[in-house]
């Protein structure tokens, strides 16, 4: 269905347990809070890549959710998608934390990364002072080479630790195993967010357009937290999309990092071009599914609203829930329903022409020639109650914005009736119309 975007670049994977700063420490060479930091274990639970610089050398950063020895279900698969992290990896940044000296989990961790030994990189995190740098000489005990010491809190360090981790790259134009990394092309790429209540099949969906377990799939509510974006080249163009963290209503976002989480899809999805609504079939459209979709609609994006675990109902209930989503997104009457199921496949292949259909178009820019002639058709159809229009043009795409000269302010119902006109005179379908009025006198 599509490929990844992929370019070579150094790959630097940050390791080590839950809860030593490994997130901290991303933020700070990255130079901006893009990881979520809580003192909470297990706070980071997918891959978090970034494309960071120092001293000119470019290189890609990835954050990861740690590695476990023992653990649930949730913790093998965060576990696994670590050490496949640091598989791939030019530099591994083996982070543990000063203060507590080696525990038994770092000790675990050790044995994990002895197999890359050359490439690692002992971070002892959380040093303030000379006085923690004689605790953290114990951290020389794992036979891993002498600990950097910093405090990524501060920044205490840091210089010294990027000076030795770019000089421990390989050379531009050098091929090592394991080296290619997904970073952003220099082509444009059309964001599409993936947006949803927790655990309504987001991150299986991501993976299933992406070929690959990229984000851990658990049957936990609320088990994404970051956004991560990963470029696809497919037959709408090139795609960055974006699997958020699931949204909830912000009461019940009582934990900071559910809290944090809400704010990074927020704003996931104010910067994407399309979004994608992924509704769990099986429970029908809640009250917080229309909450999500009106604010997804408020976004001025085109949406694609996909009934997801489609396969697990029968006829009697599939009809339910199509009548649920006619009556109860009304206001996205615009989008495309797909009916699928991501854990199978079933329908996803429908999803990149749609799409493609969307970003269409989104850009589309209709000639005010033959929207003119169209808003006269309109009119002679249907006369303005109390008002006449004068003219119009499309002042901008993205949506496609209209700006509507008339006599007097038109009401709401005529201008959604011109909507629907113009909608299917110019094959404006799955993308939202901006409707614009400005009071002129007639002639």
């Amino acid at each position: 269905m599509s490929t990844p975007v992929a370019k070579r670049l150094p790959v630097v994977v940050v390791a080590g347990r839950p809860n030593v700063g490994k997130s901290t420490l991303v933020n700070r060479i990255a130079g901006s809070q893009v990881a979520i930091v809580q003192e909470e274990p297990g706070v980071t639970r997918d891959r978090l890549e970034l494309q960071c610089e120092w001293a000119g050398r470019d290189f890609l950063l990835v954050d990861t959710g740690g590695v476990l020895e023992r653990g649930d279900r949730l913790d093998e698969k965060v576990s696994e998608q670590s050490l496949r992290a640091v598989g791939g990896a030019d530099v591994v940044l083996f982070v543990l934390d000063a203060t507590t000296g080696i525990t038994g989990e770092d000790a675990d961790v050790a044995n994990r990364l002895r197999k890359v030994a050359d490439r690692v990189i002992v971070v002892a995190n959380k040093v303030d002072s000379e006085r923690r740098e004689l605790d953290a000489w114990e951290l020389a005990g794992l036979g891993l080479g002498e600990p950097a010491m910093v405090s990524a809190l501060h920044g205490r360090g840091m210089g010294d630790l990027l000076d030795d981790l770019v000089a421990r790259l390989p050379e531009p134009g050098d091929d090592p195993e394991g080296a290619e990394a997904e970073v952003p092309s220099e082509a444009p790429a059309t964001a599409v967010a993936i947006v949803g209540r927790p655990n309504v099949g987001k991150s299986t969906l991501f993976n299933r357009l992406l070929g690959e377990d990229r984000s851990i799939v658990h049957d936990m509510p609320g088990t994404t937290r970051d956004a991560i974006d990963t470029l696809l080249e497919t037959e709408a163009g090139t795609l960055r999309l974006v699997d958020t963290a699931g949204m909830r209503r912000r009461a019940r976002a009582g934990e900071a990092p559910e809290y944090y989480s809400l704010v990074r899809s927020l704003r996931a999805l104010d910067r994407a071009d399309v979004a994608l609504l992924v509704l769990d079939a099986t429970e029908g459209v809640t009250h917080q599914d229309q909450r999500l979709a009106e604010r997804v609609d408020a976004s001025g994006s085109p949406v694609v609203v996909l009934l997801n675990k489609w396969d697990l109902l029968d006829t009697e209930h599939r009809l339910a829930v199509n009548d649920e989503v006619a009556d109860k997104l009304a206001f996205l009457g615009y989008a495309p329903v797909l009916r699928i199921s991501a854990r199978t496949g079933l329908g996803v292949s429908r999803l990149i022409p749609v799409l493609a259909e969307s970003i269409a178009a989104y850009h589309r820019r209709i000639p005010t020639a033959r929207l003119n002639e169209a808003l006269r058709a309109a009119q002679n159809a249907h006369p303005a109650p109390g008002a006449r229009i004068l003219y119009g043009v499309q002042g901008a795409v993205d949506p496609p914005t209209v700006t509507l000269f008339a006599t007097r302010r038109l009401p709401p119902p005529y201008l959604r009736y011109l909507e629907r006109f113009l909608r299917e005179r110019f094959e404006l379908g799955p993308t939202p119309i901006d409707m614009r009025v400005r009071v002129r006198a007639g002639r």
